[in-house]
């Protein structure tokens, strides 16, 4: 039990026992004993013993506002939350001047996602009680779920000054400076938050993640496993340990698998996966797909699920959306118009929305986040549905036994080299993974600036985590091989001050002047981030985590991309894309032959300019861009996979059998 919640069932003043019909009993010390007795169960975790009592009480008194709001506590710690907000009302129905109770139906409102009812809660917590520093500190969460990034801040800065030991609200006013960009700041705040409470596993985890984002990887990495140490269950910290090492350069494909096959261990839930599925095992009849991800918004992956959302042909295909979106937008918007039925889940607990996939009987679910952020793996591993399969959010395995697939093409993933790290069955799809939609608004391409200013601009416009020591060695010596050359890098950390000379130091470490580099934090829209391609001769993908989205803007703005060619997915999937538009011959296999391309392009100017002008069509009639054929294909290859379980549903035995592969493999396009 977190601090807000212990702070929930601390002992409320002046709240008798009543006999039912309104008489005040004259045993009132026994109703108190035993409300003592359930507090401190419920402080220990000790939740059945806990309720078991408070129900006591209700027993005798079903107007017992304390115990009422003290169930609904229990019922929110359990993920039952419309239970939760109908047992506090009650309470507070009864009693409307206990600052706590409309606290705590704010917090079950906020995990519900409806944020303006969260605030006016906390907000009336506030007007009952000022000094209220938990209140405070809940508010600015939801204030900062909202993207009132100001409001937030000042709602953290009172709590602190209220209780300035309050380590939630540190570790809060940390993640909300982290959002403004304010990375050292944040990093200070997260010191405060460990300094109070050195066990705080969540801090540990956001001050991993936070110099993740700076790309000190090596730093990262310990507080999520002091994170996990601290908190054996801590899914999303072990989520994010495994993500995190996809970008060291260091790190070995046995390594990597190995960590995402460790989160499998921890939380891998066969007990709770279904003994029988009521799913028709017609092999031809019309398939139930289930797509899952935080991401059908504003995000790199909606811009390859929307051409297949969108063609996807409805006579043999039906499509459920489970969308734990907090902030929805106008591509939401858009993607929900492509679905048959769309379920916001995001005050779904895990076992909710799998009863919920269960209901709806899907017959393949499709995992879109991996072990990205808001990711439902948990969900995955009760095995809702009887086939699963991850694709597309994430450049890796899922190390989920319970997942059975993994789309993926032979240039990502080579036959007879892949598939030991891989916990799922590798299907490779012919002609490339990927479908890419560009935006509608995109700027047409301008000539490249080398053109009139005789000097070449190399550019990254990659999340600058994944400018590994190796990529930045490499652009290093490119650089100095043409020293009339700059380099333009682009992303959200460059807000920060001290990042910004980070990376800086690094490049400067190889020789390269702090005059020769420019760093750009944040542009308002997707049509101003393409427009400055307009500036950029050459975009260079870093390894070994390569560019996905960053490399089809580019190529849709007319500007060519030298990639180099890994031993991992992350690490292909440039080679992938620039396989798909038939430019092989900007793929290097080593680093060398990288360098050598870039200076290449470098020196033909009319290429590049000539480029600008048809590298878009060229991509835009590529398999890239093909929605309606890459939507047969997934179809086809679902379809395949569906007739295979069709088949050994009725032996469970051969359920994980060698059989699967191949039929996968023959059967898919």
């Amino acid at each position: 039990m977190n601090r807000k919640q212990r702070r929930a069932v601390r002992k409320p003043k002046g709240n008798r026992a009543v006999q039912p019909g309104g008489t005040a009993r004259s045993a009132i010390g026994s109703v108190d004993d035993i409300l003592i007795a359930g507090l401190r169960y419920h402080q220990a975790g000790q939740l059945e013993e806990a309720e078991r009592l408070y129900r006591q009480i209700l027993s005798v008194d079903g107007l017992h506002a304390n115990s009422l709001h003290l169930l609904g506590v229990i019922a929110h710690q359990r993920g039952f939350h419309a239970t939760a907000i109908q047992l506090i009302n009650q309470a507070i129905g009864l009693n409307n001047g206990v600052a706590e109770f409309h606290n705590n139906l704010g917090t079950v409102l906020r995990k519900q996602g409806k944020l303006t009812e969260a605030a006016a809660c906390f907000e009336r917590a506030l007007a009952l009680k000022p000094e209220y520093a938990d209140a405070n500190n809940n508010l600015g969460n939801v204030l900062q779920d909202q993207s009132k990034l100001t409001e937030a801040l000042a709602c953290f800065e009172r709590a602190l000054a209220l209780k300035p030991n309050h380590a939630e609200a540190h570790n809060n006013l940390g993640n909300v400076l982290r959002d403004c960009g304010k990375l050292t700041e944040a990093v200070t705040c997260y010191g405060r938050a460990l300094a109070l409470k050195p066990d705080y596993a969540e801090a540990h985890n956001n001050l991993g993640s936070l110099l993740q984002e700076q790309g000190k990887l090596t730093e990262a990495v310990p507080f999520y496993a002091r994170a996990l140490a601290l908190k054996p269950d801590y899914v999303d910290a072990c989520s994010n340990l495994g993500f995190c090492l996809n970008y060291d350069d260091r790190i070995s494909t046995t390594r990597l698998f190995a960590a995402h096959s460790d989160w499998n261990r921890r939380f891998s839930c066969q007990e709770l996966m279904p003994a029988v599925y009521v799913n028709s095992c017609s092999p031809l009849r019309r398939l139930r797909l289930g797509y899952v991800s935080p991401d059908f918004r504003y995000h790199s992956v909606a811009y390859f699920i929307e051409p297949l959302l969108k063609e996807h042909d409805r006579h043999i295909v039906e499509i459920y959306c489970y969308a734990d979106v907090v902030r929805p937008d106008a591509i939401t918007a858009r993607l929900r118009g492509y679905a048959d039925h769309w379920l916001a889940t995001v005050d779904l607990s895990n076992d909710s929305l799998a009863e919920r996939i269960r209901t709806d009987r899907i017959d393949i679910l499709v995992d879109l986040a991996g072990h990205t952020a808001r990711n439902r793996l948990p969900v995955f591993a009760r095995k809702p549905a009887p086939v699963q399969v991850t694709w597309l959010g994430y450049p890796n395995t899922t190390g989920l036994d319970a997942i059975d697939y993994r789309l993926v093409d032979a240039i990502t993933d080579p036959i007879g080299t892949a598939d030991a790290f891989a916990s799922e069955t590798l299907v490779r799809l012919e002609g490339g993974f990927l479908c890419y939609a560009a935006p509608n608004d995109s700027p047409i391409p301008s000539m490249p600036p080398c053109m009139t200013t005789g000097r070449v601009i190399f550019g990254s416009f990659n999340n600058p985590t994944k400018l590994s020591p190796a990529t930045l060695d490499t652009w290093a010596r490119l650089l100095n091989r043409l020293p009339q050359s700059c380099l333009l890098l682009k992303g959200r950390q460059f807000t920060d001050a001290a990042t910004r000379a980070y990376f800086l130091s690094r490049l400067g470490e190889h020789g390269v002047a702090a005059e020769r580099v420019e760093l750009i934090a944040w542009l308002p829209s997707a049509a101003t981030h393409l427009a400055l391609y307009d500036r950029v001769d050459i975009a260079l993908d870093p390894f070994p985590y390569n560019g996905t989205t960053t490399t089809c803007e580019a190529l849709w703005m007319g500007v060519p991309v030298v990639t180099l060619r890994g031993d991992r997915h992350a690490g292909r999937v440039g080679a992938s894309l620039l396989s798909q538009v038939g430019l092989t011959d900007w793929i290097a296999d080593s680093i060398d032959d990288y360098l050598d391309i870039a200076v290449k392009l470098a020196g033909a100017p009319s290429q590049l300019g000539e480029l600008r002008h048809s590298l878009r069509s060229r991509v835009a009639t590529s398999p890239l861009c093909d929605g309606v054929a890459f939507a047969r294909k997934i179809e086809a290859t679902f379809r395949a996979m569906w007739l295979h379980w069709c088949e050994t549903y009725k032996r469970p035995s051969d359920y994980r059998g060698s059989s699967w592969s191949q039929r996968v493999q023959k059967d898919s396009p």
